[in-house]
């Protein structure tokens, strides 16, 4: 085995030992100025004394002997004496031209240490160590001059390779990148040990990271949260990430368990023995420091577990005997999702709400920002970028392509000073630039992990390719333009076909993550009186709703601003293409886009005449869509500013709680100072101008926002005028208060908080406020706040109660987490959660069981002060508590919605199969074995096999229809009326007969206008039961195995139940002696369907849209019903004589079943995966599978064939953990993984 095989090996199977300290053994020898220096070195210009990494050539014996004392004390990994052997830090001692040599040697020696322990049941690795340097590539080191760096990426990258080079050469098993304090520095070293390893052909050479948190925010020293960090270094394949130095392990734990939970590697820390005394010295004795490292061990933190400053081989000794018993790490699966990062992560997920990239940071976009960079006024250039976040901007988009400008040198100015603004810096950047000089000048400036904009396959796949992988190595996601050799896509056909080649080759050639790609499909200038533009923006949406079931996890961008600019110096107009078109094109999947909030309209707002014309544009759903909002245009221009001025300020007239609802939505705080005086003399107390009016019109706004007619720039305005409000407000509830005589005692003190990952706080400040005005006493530790300070500051301000709150959805996890460690801590006090996220049931049966101490959701700010009241009521308080756990409970039972019930173990449901006599068993040979390609099937022949009783219920009209086809040929329809004795039943079957006479003249109309495409494929092939899988093999090489399908057997005893069915129970097992076949197929009906759909929606009838998708479901049934005959009669054949007879294929009575994959009898989606290779579904079909195995088109059937008489159909039902641990060993997947495929059939 492979060093790297033997270090997989050992780290699953068993927590591994790194070693300790290595400076503070060298301390111990009080070595002195010779001691360094040596023979060698005894003539060197400058003292050497404190250059550690220099003994390894001039006191090899003392760092042997280290060594060998950590090996003796249970280390499997040891470091190279190498934190300082490189360039940058050993100028420091003149002795730079000796670092390669350093790193050979000290590779060596540790390498000859290890060889001295290593035994075949357990070798002992070699860690090649690589420290940060003593400079850094993110920040400045002279505060005058922000933009200046003392080293740079490139630099950077050629100090770390030599170094890899050496430590190499001398036997270094594993590279490790410690201490890491400036990203930037560890992605360029990461950068450049990729360099080396490819030279060298080393590329499976494990890579371990180790991060150092500067303080308790858990920032890097520079600036980086945890997350952040994660993901700005994820573009590499680490070995193991973690954490090292910083803190003693108690206070490292909190960002340990943070690690495990945010990425898929392994895990390692080695902290610090405690903190520094007064002195600088580590005091924590290994019996101090052992429970500390069982906490880790017990609640299964890390893989890898050592020791840094401070600790010795008597704590690794110590820590040895931890680990025996310990339980390592399980890494978690992460599904892959786009991530970003500045300072902060900003994670883009299917329930993320649209992206806003600020664009005013552009000198192409923006005369007054390009004058600026021109004049060289940087400052004010940068309060460009800081009003962008203001507004609600999540990405900062930044372009310096100016003839006038040196568009290389000042957009690594620019992006150094923006990084040196923290406020500005926390959001990731998207570099923007059409010359790739720019863009990989502006990679190498990036700490986080940015986006670039944009690459295309305008000049030939090469070229596209040749970016794609850079711009993977240093980390960033990319923007893919819809452009290829012969131009600029602008129909929907164009831009699906360009996109989907640059996704295959990008995924599939270039080895980008999927997740890292974003296409901008070319948001394009609609209304122009060319009729080829009249498309643009309905064929943009459409083809956005295409990537997203077709390409997964590719995420969507676009240029807004561009649809409208046949009506520049109109924007009234503007706004509403903008909002109307952002409206349509986030349903269909657009992720994010460059967009001004101040030329956008709230949806709902949009003047309804206006609304219409600018749909009829957008979606292009007139002929004479351009000139009628062309005339309309007019009418706002003819007006000059007088229409638009009177419209704008006509709110004024409207009542106080109108004006102040209409500030809230349209975030206008221009007349706050003349409402909330009259406020105040219409409402009897302050805090009821809060509770009443302006929280009604904070719920409006949740509304909109929620159904996609507002944005986030615009509720983040919002937020701003709620706040003010509140400020000018807080003078009053205080004299109130007072007034009120309660401003001296408190009535209890409360500690709130929004959770770490979250910045939104405004619905906390109103509990706040509310609960001030109750007399308690608030302590708002504000947003982004990590779990350890949240705890401990609610023992040191000895508070009653804890309140959480979040809006976004990964607040969730997060509240779970502060509870499950309230836990850990022996804490009590209640814990209030609250927040757009969270819910009564997701509180229940998430948070509530992983605290003992009482746990509440409060619904809004409203219920704060009732909840908290009853929670420090001596007399209500267990009462209260206990109605609540009451109520928690039962939400859970609902929830769970399972009865007990029992199951057999799987190995005794496998002895209780249904037992085939297979001697007695006839197979038949399939007439034709292969694959079978249906192109263009004619409908004619696939109607005739529809059971339109499903078609009906999917209308949800239940009734006895079957013989509805008999009306007007031999019965009226007052005869067939008659059969249906309740007036009740007969109005439904009237609708039912309106409905079928739509559906023979849609069907009439599929015919002849050739709506849908049906095709189709067929396989037969040989194959054998193995266990409850199938083995399916070449018909032409018996012994070439094709694939196998894997499948469940049923557990859930029954009553008189005999059998534990399972699919493979039909097919003939290997060790019978019989070959047997099974059967595949693929039937679609939808392909074509989707422009006619589309056109029906954009006239407004919804009716005809979806009487096409449900006809075209019902053709896809038909088809895999007529397919299946025909294998039975003529291509398998073992059914030769049977004839066509509609009631018997409606009733199944007929030999042989075909189980779709993803239902009741195989519920395992996954399975479609092998299904869809096995017969190249996509290519002989025209289907696809989404991520989650969905089926596109949705027209679409698939399943396999078994001919056995004896065949039936069933369901799986309910599973045990037992069986799903085998599939998954079955399937050589995590069992995580195979979970996650058929949820409702787990029993655990």
């Amino acid at each position: 085995m492979t060093k790297r095989e033997l270090l997989e090996k050992a780290v699953k199977e068993r927590i591994l030992l790194l070693d300790g300290a290595m400076g503070s053994l060298i301390q111990q020898y009080k070595l002195k100025e010779e001691d360094f220096r040596g023979d060698r070195f005894k003539d060197h210009p400058c003292s050497v004394q404190g250059n550690n990494d220099l003994l390894s050539l001039t006191r090899p014996d003392i760092i042997s002997t280290i060594h060998e004392k950590y090996l003796e004390a249970g280390s499997d990994i040891i470091e190279t004496n190498t934190f300082n052997a490189n360039r940058i830090s050993q100028a420091d001692y003149e002795m730079e031209s000796i670092t390669y040599e350093l790193n050979k040697e000290s590779a060596r020696l540790a390498s000859d240490a290890a060889k001295k322990f290593s035994t075949p049941e357990r070798p002992r690795f070699v860690a090649g160590a690589l420290g940060p340097t003593n400079k850094t590539a993110s920040l400045s080191p002279d505060v005058n001059n922000p933009g200046y760096r003392a080293v740079t990426f490139n630099d950077l990258v050629e100090v770390y390779a030599e170094q890899v080079h050496g430590l190499i050469d001398g036997g270094a098993d594993v590279l490790l990148l410690e201490t890491i304090f400036d990203t930037l520095n560890a992605k360029a070293a990461l950068y450049g040990i990729q360099k080396v390893l490819k030279s060298r052909k080393l590329e499976e050479m494990p890579i371990m990271v180790s991060v150092t948190v500067a303080d308790a925010s858990g920032r890097t020293l520079s600036g980086q949260t945890l997350e952040a960090f994660i993901i700005s270094v994820s573009h590499f394949t680490l070995f193991s990430i973690g954490l090292n130095c910083s803190f003693g392990a108690r206070d490292l734990r909190t960002y340990v368990e943070e690690l495990g939970r945010k990425t898929q590697c392994y895990i390692s820390a080695y902290p610090n023995a405690g903190l520094p005394n007064q002195f600088g010295e580590y005091d924590e004795t290994p019996e101090e420091m052992s429970p500390q490292i069982w906490d880790y061990l017990n609640n299964g933190l890390v893989n890898i577990v050592g020791g840094c400053c401070g600790t010795t081989p008597e704590h690794i000794a110590a820590f040895a005997k931890l680990v025996e018993d310990a339980k390592p790490h399980v890494p978690k699966k992460l599904e892959p999702t786009t991530m970003l990062s500045g300072l902060e992560p900003l994670v883009i997920n299917p329930e993320s709400n649209f992206v806003n990239i600020g664009e005013r940071t552009n000198v192409a976009g923006s005369r007054k920002f390009a004058r600026l960079i021109r004049d060289e006024l940087y400052d004010e250039a940068l309060s460009i970028a800081r009003d962008q976040v203001d507004g609600g901007a999540q990405i900062i988009d930044v372009n310096m392509d100016d003839a006038m400008l040196d568009a290389k040198k000042e957009m690594v100015t620019f992006l150094n000073l923006m990084a040196s603004e923290p406020e500005i810096a926390r959001l990731p950047f998207m570099i923007d630039s059409s010359r790739w000089e720019v863009l990989e000048a502006g990679l190498k400036c990036m700490q986080g992990k940015c986006v670039v904009n944009s690459i295309s396959l305008k000049e030939g796949e090469e070229p596209f390719l040749e970016q794609a992988e850079k711009i993977k190595e240093y980390g960033a996601a990319m923007v893919v333009m819809a452009f290829d050799e012969k131009g600029q896509a602008d129909t929907f056909e164009r831009r699906i076909e360009i996109c989907e080649r640059a996704y295959r080759l990008l995924t599939e050639k270039a080895g980008v993550p999927p997740q890292d790609i974003i296409f901008d499909p070319n948001v394009l200038a609609i209304a122009t009186g060319i009729e080829e533009h009249n498309n643009y923006g309905v064929d943009f949406i459409n083809a956005t709703r295409w990537i997203k079931e077709n390409l997964p996890y590719a995420r969507i961008s676009g240029g807004v601003s561009n649809l409208s600019f046949s009506f520049r110096g109109n924007n009234i107009v503007r706004e509403a293409i903008h909002s109307v078109f952002l409206f349509h094109a986030i349903k269909a999947g657009m992720d994010m886009g460059i967009v001004n909030p101040g030329m956008l309209q709230i949806y709902d707002e949009i003047e309804p005449d206006l609304l219409t014309l600018v749909e009829d544009v957008v979606l292009n759903r007139r002929d004479d869509a351009t000139e009628r909002l062309i005339e309309k245009a007019e009418s706002y221009k003819d007006t000059g500013g007088e229409k638009a001025a009177a419209s704008k300020d006509a709110w004024r007239s409207g009542s106080l709680e109108e004006r102040l609802h209409h500030s809230l939505i349209k975030g206008i705080d221009n007349y706050l100072l003349e409402d909330l005086p009259e406020a105040r003399e219409k409402y009897p107390f302050a805090i009821d101008i809060i509770e009443g009016p302006l929280m009604d019109g904070m719920n409006i706004v949740g509304d909109l926002f929620g159904s996609g007619k507002m944005f986030l720039p615009q509720v983040v305005k919002t937020a701003r005028v709620m706040k003010k409000a509140v400020a000018w407000l807080q003078p009053f509830i205080e004299e109130e208060k007072k007034a009120a005589g309660n401003a001296s005692s408190k009535a209890g003190r409360i500690l709130m908080a929004t959770v770490k990952g979250d910045v939104h706080d405004i619905g906390k400040n109103i509990v706040g406020v509310i609960l001030a005005c109750n007399n308690y006493d608030v302590i708002d530790l504000g947003v982004m706040v990590p779990t350890d300070r949240i705890l401990q500051e609610a023992v040191n301000q000895e508070v009653d109660i804890v309140g959480l709150s979040g809006l976004i959805t990964p607040s969730l996890e997060e509240m779970v987490n502060v509870a499950k460690e309230m836990e850990r801590r022996g804490m009590k006090m209640p814990l209030l959660i609250g927040g757009a996220t969270t819910s009564k049931v997701h509180t229940a049966v998430k948070i509530e069981p992983s605290y003992s101490g009482p746990v509440i959701y409060v619904k809004d700010a409203s219920q704060s002060a009732q909840v908290v009241g009853a929670l420090m009521s001596k007399k209500d308080v267990d009462s209260y508590t206990g109605k609540i756990r009451e109520e928690y409970e039962a939400l859970r039972q609902a929830n769970s919605n399972k009865k007990e019930k029992k199951y057999l173990p799987i190995e005794e449901a496998r002895r209780n199969k249904y037992h085939i006599d297979w001697d007695k068993t006839e197979i038949v040979t399939p007439k034709k074995l292969g694959i079978t390609v249906f192109d263009d099937y004619p409908l004619d022949e696939i109607i005739p096999f529809i059971d339109w009783t499903f078609f009906f219920h999917a209308w949800r009209l239940t009734g006895s229809y079957d013989d509805i086809e008999k009306v007007n040929k031999t019965i009226t329809p007052d005869e067939w009326l008659a059969k249906f004795s309740s007036e009740s039943a007969k109005d439904k079957a009237r609708e039912a007969l309106k409905l079928w006479d739509d559906a023979m003249a849609m069907l009439q109309l599929i015919k002849e206008q050739q709506m849908v495409k049906a095709r189709a494929v067929i396989g037969l092939f040989p194959a054998n039961a193995n266990g409850d899988d199938i083995d399916v093999y070449d018909h032409q090489q018996a012994d070439k195995k094709l694939c196998t399908f894997h499948h469940l057997r049923e557990q859930q005893e029954k009553a008189g139940k005999k059998h534990y069915y399972c699919l493979s129970d039909f097919v003939a097992p290997g060790d019978s002696g019989k070959q047997d076949y099974v059967g595949a197929f693929a039937v679609s009906a939808g392909e074509g369907i989707e422009p006619w759909i589309e056109k029906y929606e954009a006239a407004n009838d919804d009716y005809s849209a979806i009487l096409l998708k449900s006809l075209a479901d019902r053709l896809a049934e038909a088809f895999a019903e007529l397919m299946h005959f025909r294998v039975r009669k003529e291509f398998w054949g073992y059914a030769s004589d049977e004839e066509f007879n509609h009631a018997n294929l409606i009733r199944e009575r007929y030999r042989g079943i075909r189980p779709a994959l993803g239902y009741p009898a195989c519920p395992d989606h996954s399975e479609k995966r092998t299904l869809f290779d096995l017969i190249e579904a996509e290519k002989n079909a025209g289907i696809s599978l989404t991520e989650h195995f969905s089926m596109y088109p949705n027209a679409s059937v698939s399943g396999i064939y078994l001919a056995h008489p004896e065949a039936v159909y069933f369901g799986i039902g309910k599973v045990q953990r037992d069986q799903v641990e085998d599939l998954a060993n079955r399937k050589g997947w995590p069992l995580r993984d195979t979970e996650k495929w058929f949820p409702v059939n787990l029993a655990y």
